[in-house]
C-alpha cells in the first residue's frame, strides 16, 4: 500500500495529541512497525542504532547510520534525516536531542542495548512505552488499510481453496516440503514475503505452533495449515484444515463443534463490546462441547503491519472494540498425541458489524492428494 505524505502527516499529529493528552514529550522509535507506520522507513535490525526522535513540537529527526541514509525517502515536510559517522556514538546524538524531557515513551521493539544506554545517559527521565502512545493509533486501521488487509486476506484464501480442493499434493510428502510449496504460493500470489507457513500432520497439529519437519504426510489423518505473509505492507494470516482420507466421526463432532465456536466469535465482535468478550464467547461454547481443556490459547490477535499487534482477544484485554480494528478469530482443539483443529479468519470491526475478509469455506475437507 502506498501511503502519502499526507497520511504520514496525519498520523505524526494524531501521535502528537496523544503525547499531549498522555503527558509524553518525547517518543522514541527504532526497530519494529511504529518507524514505518510514521515515516515509510523500516530500521534494519543493525548494532548500528536508527531511531527517530519525536516531540510534541518541532521537527522529528530520524538518526540513521550513514551507510543506510540512502535507503530512507526524504519527506522533508515531515522529517530531518540526521546521519551520524561510524566514529561517532549516535546515543549521545539521540540523548542531546532528548535534553528537557521528563517523560519519554519508546518503541516496544528497541535492543535493550540502546534503551540501557540512553537511561544512563538521560537519568531522572521517566520511560513509558510507546505502545500507549503510536500502538492505540495503529489499532484503528483506515479504509486504506482495511484495502490492503483484504488484498492479502484474498491472496491466501485462493490458496486455501486449492488447498480444500486437492490441488496441493500431502500424501508421501514431508510437512517441509508442503511448507515450502504453501510459501512458493504465498509469493506467487503477491505477497512480497512469507511470514511463516504452518504444515502439522496428525499428532503434530495438536502442538499449535508446530515447526514443519521431515514427518510425512499419511493417508487418514488432519493436516493443519496455519500461513501467512506480508503484501503490500499488511499481513495475511488463515488456518484451515483437511483430512487425507475419511474424516474420523471424533474428528468430524469436534470440528462442528469448532466451526460453531468460531461463527460465534466472529459475530462478537461489535463496536464497543470488550475484546474479551470474543475470547469468552468461543470458549464458552468449545467448553460447553466438552473441549474445553483442549482449548489453549486465546482467540486472536491484531493484525495490521505485523502479524500480531495490539488489540488481544484474550481474557483481561478489556479495551472496547471500536471500527477499524482488525483481529483474528482462531479457536482451536488439540487432543494431545492425537489430531489438532483450528480455524481462522481475519475481522475488521465496522458499525454494520464485524466482517471476516477471509472467505475461504469453513468446512473441514476429506482430500485425497
Amino acid at each position: 500500500m502506498l501511503t502519502s505524505i499526507d497520511e504520514y502527516a496525519r498520523r505524526l499529529s494524531k501521535v502528537r495529541s496523544a503525547m499531549v493528552a498522555q503527558g509524553v514529550d518525547t517518543v522514541l522509535l527504532s526497530v519494529g512497525h511504529d518507524l514505518p507506520y510514521l515515516t515509510g522507513y523500516t530500521a534494519m535490525p543493525l548494532e548500528r542504532l536508527t531511531m527517530l526522535v519525536l516531540h510534541v513540537d518541532g521537527v522529528p529527526l530520524l538518526f540513521v547510520p550513514r551507510l543506510e541514509a540512502p535507503r530512507v525517502a526524504e519527506m522533508p515536510e515531515l522529517f530531518e534525516i540526521v546521519p551520524w559517522d561510524e566514529t561517532v556514538e549516535p546515543l549521545d546524538l539521540v540523548a542531546a536531542a532528548c535534553l528537557g524531557s521528563s517523560t519519554i515513551a519508546i518503541g516496544d521493539q528497541t535492543w535493550a542495548r540502546f534503551v540501557v544506554g540512553l537511561s544512563h545517559r538521560l537519568p531522572g527521565v521517566r520511560w513509558e512505552r510507546a505502545v500507549g502512545v503510536v500502538g492505540d493509533l495503529r489499532m484503528r486501521k483506515s479504509s486504506a488499510e482495511v484495502d490492503a488487509l483484504r488484498a492479502a486476506a484474498e491472496a491466501v484464501d485462493a490458496i486455501a481453496a486449492e488447498l480444500q480442493s486437492g490441488q496441493i499434493p500431502l500424501i508421501g510428502r514431508t510437512e517441509a516440503e508442503v511448507s515450502a510449496d504453501l510459501s512458493q504460493r504465498i509469493l506467487a500470489r503477491g505477497h512480497e514475503k512469507v511470514n511463516f507457513a504452518i504444515v502439522a500432520a496428525g499428532e503434530n497439529a495438536a502442538s499449535p505452533h508446530h515447526h514443519p519437519g521431515s514427518r510425512v504426510i499419511e493417508a487418514d489423518e488432519v493436516v493443519l495449515c496455519d500461513f501467512g505473509g506480508t503484501m503490500n505492507g499488511y499481513c495475511s494470516d488463515i488456518t484451515r484444515c483437511v483430512v487425507t482420507g475419511e474424516i474420523p466421526s471424533e474428528v468430524a463432532a469436534a470440528y462442528e463443534v469448532l466451526m460453531s465456536a468460531q461463527s460465534a466469535g466472529v459475530a462478537a465482535g461489535q463496536i464497543g463490546v470488550r475484546c474479551e468478550e470474543v475470547d469468552s464467547t468461543t470458549r464458552q461454547i468449545i467448553s460447553d462441547g466438552g473441549y474445553g481443556e483442549y482449548f489453549v490459547h486465546r482467540t486472536g490477535h491484531g493484525i495490521g503491519m505485523e502479524e500480531h499487534e495490539d488489540p488481544y482477544m484474550v481474557s483481561g484485554d478489556v479495551r472496547l472494540i471500536e471500527d477499524g480494528f482488525a483481529y483474528s478469530v482462531e479457536p482451536g482443539i488439540y487432543i494431545p498425541g492425537k489430531w489438532g483443529l483450528r480455524l481462522e479468519d481475519i475481522v475488521v470491526a465496522t458499525p454494520e458489524g464485524p466482517r471476516s475478509l477471509n472467505q475461504a469455506d469453513h468446512s473441514l475437507h476429506a482430500v485425497s492428494a
